[in-house]
């Protein structure tokens, strides 16, 4: 059941045995929400709660070590705190109880080859341990240049341009309202100022030429990156409700006369990482 690359296993029977693998090694029954940390977001778990364990990807079913810099080998159990024992005031007369969130570091992006299975196998994962709300993030480039980089911004829709989709055979799922506006709402308590855009998905590991900008552009696109949108397709499909959230790291090809490189776009998180983490931590505490 661990072999997602034999077309004749079943991708959710390996979820469920990822799941009950790590329901093992955490000693947590079941997992709330799930948080997919791209470039820029992995100090968020840092700042979530008590981490209660934490286990290195390549030993749980259908996950494999990180191919990219900036992103984390391992998978986190984390403890958030309720109000408990009925400290929760007049509108909580019972207190919150604790949550547990499973914080997935180790990401696979379509263009490393691996195959569609893995690439949304953490989110089916994330399912199958009970979770049923997700927080997908990524750093992306940005046709916005309002939009420096930093600045954080909310997902409302994609354009998947990658010719590719994670569910098989006749399986079809309504994706109107696939990123949460009620998700966006919370995040906005915390941060009236935070804009929302469409996140456009190429294939890569190239980056954007100018002209595949200017089209995303004018197809209706605001941020153009790698990732997130075949995710967030099977996250749907597995009954999760979506929250993604973009760092612009850079403004895409065209839209800045300065080349792109890796280097900038973790420059980018790494400088932007305190600022946006704490504002994660804040709006998950909240979901």
């Amino acid at each position: 059941m661990s072999d997602l690359d034999d077309p004749t296993t079943d991708p959710f029977d390996v979820a469920r045995s990822a799941a009950e693998h790590l329901a093992r090694v955490t000693g947590v029954a079941r997992h709330d929400v799930a948080l997919v940390l791209g470039s820029g977001w992995g100090g968020a778990a840092d700042l979530l709660g008590e981490t209660v364990a934490e286990v290195p990807s390549h030993e749980v079913p259908g996950f494999s070590a990180p191919a990219v810099v900036g992103h984390v080998g391992t998978i986190r159990s984390i403890r958030i705190a309720g109000s408990g024992d009925g400290a929760g005031g007049a509108d909580d007369a019972e207190g919150t109880p604790d949550r547990y969130a499973l914080v997935l570091g180790s990401r696979t992006h379509l263009y490393e080859g691996r195959g569609v299975r893995r690439v949304v196998h953490g989110v089916r994962t994330a399912a199958a341990t009970g979770a049923r709300t997700v927080v997908l993030t990524n750093g992306c480039g940005g046709l916005n240049p309002a939009w420096g980089p930093g600045t954080p911004v909310l997902i409302r829709d994609h354009l998947n341009l990658t010719a590719t989709s994670p569910l098989e055979g006749a399986t079809f799922v309504d994706l109107t309202d696939l990123y949460s506006a009620r998700l966006r709402d919370v995040a906005r308590t915390v941060d009236p100022s935070l804009d929302e855009g469409v996140y456009v998905q190429f294939r890569g590991p190239h980056y954007e030429t100018p002209a595949e900008v200017a089209m995303a552009g004018r197809l209706g696109g605001d941020l153009v990156g790698m990732s997130t949108t075949i995710e967030a397709i099977a996250a749907r499909h597995a009954g999760l409700e979506v929250l993604g959230l973009s760092l612009v790291t850079n403004l895409a090809a065209g839209i800045s006369a300065t080349p792109l490189s890796h280097a900038e776009v973790l420059e980018a998180g790494q400088a932007a990482g305190p600022r946006i983490s704490a504002l994660l931590a804040q709006v998950v505490r909240r979901l």
